[in-house]
Order: C-alpha cells, then structure tokens, then sequence
C-alpha cells in the first residue's frame, strides 16, 4: 500500500473544540485593527490588543500541544515534529530576504496534509519559533508569524483526503499559492496600525470598517502582495510541484513505520 486518505495523526473531538477556539482568538488577534471601535475613554487604548494577544498566544499553543499530545499525538509524532522542526528552521534563512522567496511553507504544506491539521497547526508554529530562534529574529512579531503559519499547516490538515495523484499535487500547489497570499495578508495586517506615517493608507482607530478596510487593502498591495507575497507564492508552487510526490511518498511511509495510523 503506497498511500491512505485519513491523516496519520488522528485527533478527538475535544481537540478539535480547542483547535477551533485557537483558529477563532488567532483570527481576532489578526483583524482587531478592523473590529477595534473608539468610544469615550477607551481610544488611547485601542493599540493595546496586540500586546495582550502577545501574552496570550504562547499560553494558547501549549494548551493544543498539551491538547493533542494526550490524545493522537504520541511521542513517535513528537520525535517526528520535532525533526520536521528543525528542517524547516534550517530551510527558511536558505531564501528569506530574496524576492520573498521562502522554503518553510511548502514542507509545512506536505506535512500538514500528511499527518492531518492539529500536526500542522503546532508545527507550523514551531517551525517558525525555532528559524527565529536560529536567525535571531526573536521580536513581537514572532508571535503573529507563528499563528499565521500555524493556521497555514492546519488548513492543509483539513484539505479533501479524496484527492490522489496529480490532483492532489495540484490541489496542494494551489493552496501553497493561497496560503503564501494569507500569510502575508495577515502579516500585513498585523504591522498596518503600527506603521503611520501621515498618509491617506494609515490606520484610524476607530474609523469606519469600510474605510479602514479599503486602507488596508490598498497598503498591502503595495507594500506586501505585489512583492513578497507572490515570491513566496511561486515559491510553493514550484517546490510542491517539482518535490511534492517524492516528499508525500516519504513522509507517508514515515507514518506507516510508526504507526501513526
């Protein structure tokens, strides 16, 4: 047997209680900026939601590491996530800084779909918490890079099992490409209200959605998606294209030796 449609990596539905209340505060820890509203005595406070998700979003990842390990997670998949880890740290300084091209994701993309979406929500996050940790970029961004990618690897977790062959390689490059657009966006969301500089693209607190909306918009097109974002998406697309088969095939039989299912 070369191939199986379930992930190698099971989990119950307890854990998915908590992966769906990770992927709901991550989310509102992202789009804060576009809920935020300003009312008497609370405006010079709108900027302090990010700093409280900073504390919270550490405590949040151990809960769903602590959630999984004691249910689908053994330590054969631990030993496994933690290689996957290290790989992945070692990938991302190969391109990053170079037209957006990164290595990180299409691995986290493979493995994700491999072993199922609590696998690559924590190793997404791990991932990028060890590259920073061996690049030195450890700085209030971390955080956010590391939700962002986590929902990255959940979401190929939850991609359609019936694809096989050549369309579950096309279905992977096209969510590669997606992913590579989300990441970005939500990074750019994340740096937008900090970023002011006097100009009609600049966050107002309090401001209608709309508006803030279209700000937004305009911002990251200019300063995110027409350059690194889309280094980064052909970057998926080429490496699960050229790589993706012989990886699958590796990474599956990984988890048939272990067991996993």
């Amino acid at each position: 047997m070369t191939d199986f449609l379930g992930p190698a990596v099971r989990i119950r539905r307890r854990t998915a209680l908590v992966l769906t209340a990770a992927v709901v505060v991550g989310l509102a820890m992202f789009c804060w900026p576009l809920l935020a509203r300003s009312t008497v005595g609370t405006s010079a406070h709108v900027t302090d939601a990010p700093f409280v998700f900073l504390v919270t979003l550490p405590v949040l990842i151990l809960i769903v590491l602590a959630e999984l390990s004691s249910g689908g997670l053994d330590a054969k998949a631990l030993a496994l996530l933690g290689v996957l880890s290290a790989v992945n740290a070692a990938l991302r300084p190969l391109g990053a800084g170079t037209g957006g091209i990164e290595l990180v994701f299409f691995l986290l993309v493979l493995a994700g779909r491999v072993f199922g979406p609590g696998f690559g929500f924590v190793l997404g996050s791990t991932s990028l918490f060890a590259s920073a940790l061996l690049t030195g970029g450890v700085g209030p961004w971390l955080p956010f890079q590391m939700l962002a990618s986590a929902l990255v690897g959940l979401g190929a977790g939850l991609l359609p099992r019936r694809a096989k062959g050549r369309w579950e390689i096309a279905m992977l490059a096209a969510y590669g490409v997606v992913a590579a657009y989300f990441y970005g966006l939500a990074m750019s969301l994340f740096t937008w209200p900090f970023l002011a500089s006097h100009t009609a693209l600049d966050f107002v607190p309090g401001g209608p959605l709309g508006e803030n909306l279209h700000r937004f918009l305009v911002f990251t097109v200019l300063t995110s998606t027409l350059g690194w974002d889309t280094g980064r998406a052909l970057t998926n697309l080429v490496a699960i294209v050229v790589l993706g088969p012989a990886i699958l095939t590796v990474l599956r039989r990984a988890a048939r030796r272990a067991a996993f299912s």
